[in-house]
């Protein structure tokens, strides 16, 4: 089993390489748990959790039989990030205006276009 607990985080993904049991990270050697936008910064309906895991799930697969390393996990994240701002700029993903974070940090927000 894994000693070494690797991750990588962007602004919206989170990536261990570790199991989740009991609410706790186990250190692994095959397994990878993505933590998903932690300040709630979007509003997530179930199509684009679904995307986005479905993404997470194709990249994993792309990468198996290779090694774990930082630079993987990063490759990863930094996929799913941009992922994320498609899913945004689409229409797909909105921003949680009442979250405690509001930086707009994926570009600003779509507004309705007037007549």
């Amino acid at each position: 089993m894994a000693d070494t607990l690797l991750k990588c985080t962007t602004r919206h993904v989170r990536l261990y390489t570790a199991a989740l049991q009991d609410e706790d990270l186990v250190p692994s050697d095959d397994q990878l748990t993505l933590d998903l936008d932690p300040d709630n910064e979007f509003l997530w309906d179930d199509a684009s959790l679904t995307k986005v895991q479905g993404r997470f799930k194709e990249l994993v697969d792309a990468a198996a039989g290779g090694e774990l390393s930082d630079y993987t996990l990063r490759r990863i994240g930094t996929d799913l990030e941009g992922f994320i701002r498609q899913l945004l700029q689409a229409g797909e993903l909105s921003y949680n205006t009442d979250g405690r974070v509001q930086n707009f940090s994926m570009g600003l927000p779509r507004t309705p276009e007037l007549l």
